[in-house]
């Protein structure tokens, strides 16, 4: 049953009620500043849920078997099609991953966050997995023959962090109504306010049909996990629409997008600012240089060799110490 909107009050503090926010985040902070040159556009999210709330329970990871039909030269064929949920991104083969998100989105609109590296890197970092409240529960399509033909992106989740779709007043209105909104199923790419498809599907003649089925998916292993609610944020507006028909909520949000106005350099874009602002940013780059920070952009394997050279001066710095 769909979950209807809830409109209550958002208390200007830190509600208790947002879930458990990992320790190893509470002491970051971050600022943003936002000059003239910015672009307004619309974010979507997406909602569907159950009202029970419980804890969510182990399961069995199959979600069940599907036929799928389609029209051949002379006779009608059918495909056999398996879904299952994954706990790690690691037990699907990224040649087969990156099939499906490249087919999705197609090559002009390459999306580097749907990739294999990059959610890989996340949960292999410690960013996205349950130790920070991020448990991964990818979902896999595959025929018979195990060929994936599609796989959505999804995470059991104990707060609301890292989503950059601000839920808090839902999880408000959860206890205001004697139910907890934690945990809920989020499909997403974690910390990444990026528009994309979030069902990354294999082209075929079934491609619609397997679209669909993991959907029903989606929503099945909600209802399974008894969790509150299922999300998707951050959607194609393709898949924002068709989403709605399956009994979805929409939400619509908005972000700011700074653009380069073909800027020549630093001082440039500082002239489309008012003076007290240029003022502020010169003074803040003044400070920086006189911290002796050093960066460095490193690539791929580059990064694990320099993180683990570091962990070892850290390990010895300890021991010496």
């Amino acid at each position: 049953m769909a979950m209807a909107a809830v409109v209550c009050y958002c208390k200007p503090s830190p509600s208790p009620f947002l879930g458990q926010f990992p320790s190893q985040l509470r002491n970051l902070s971050s600022k943003q500043s936002i000059g003239n040159s910015v672009h307004a556009t619309t974010i979507n999210a997406i909602f569907w849920g159950s009202k029970k709330v419980v804890e969510p329970q182990e399961m069995d990871p199959s979600l069940g078997d599907y036929t799928l039909t389609g029209s051949g030269p002379e006779e009608v064929t059918t495909k056999k099609v398996s879904l299952s949920v994954v706990s790690s991104i690691s037990d699907i083969s990224s040649n087969d991953w990156d099939a499906c998100a490249l087919d999705a989105t197609g090559p002009e609109k390459f999306n580097p966050f749907l990739t294999h590296g990059f959610l890989s890197s996340l949960e292999e970092s410690g960013s996205a997995v349950k130790k920070t409240g991020w448990i991964p529960r990818h979902i896999v399509a595959q025929d018979e023959c195990e060929s994936i033909l599609g796989v959505v992106p999804l995470y059991l989740k104990s707060h609301s962090y890292g989503e950059y779709v601000f839920d808090h007043s839902w999880a408000d209105a959860y206890y205001s109504y004697g139910s907890r909104y934690y945990p809920k199923l989020q499909c997403c790419v974690p910390f990444t306010p990026v528009t994309g498809q979030r069902v990354l599907v294999r082209n075929s003649s079934y491609k619609d049909q397997v679209f669909d089925i993991l959907v029903s998916a989606l929503k099945d292993l909600a209802t399974k996990s008894q969790v509150s609610s299922l999300h998707i944020t951050f959607p194609s507006e393709s898949e924002w629409h068709k989403m709605k028909e399956k009994g979805f909520l929409q939400r619509i949000g908005m972000q700011y997008h700074w653009k380069n106005r073909n800027y020549e350099n630093f001082d440039e874009f500082l002239m489309d600012m008012k003076q007290s602002k240029r003022k502020n940013i010169r003074q803040e780059r003044k400070k920086i240089s006189t911290q002796n920070l050093t960066i460095k952009r490193l690539r791929g394997h580059e990064i694990k060799l320099y993180m683990i050279n570091l962990d070892m001066t850290i390990s010895i710095g300890c021991i010496a110490s």
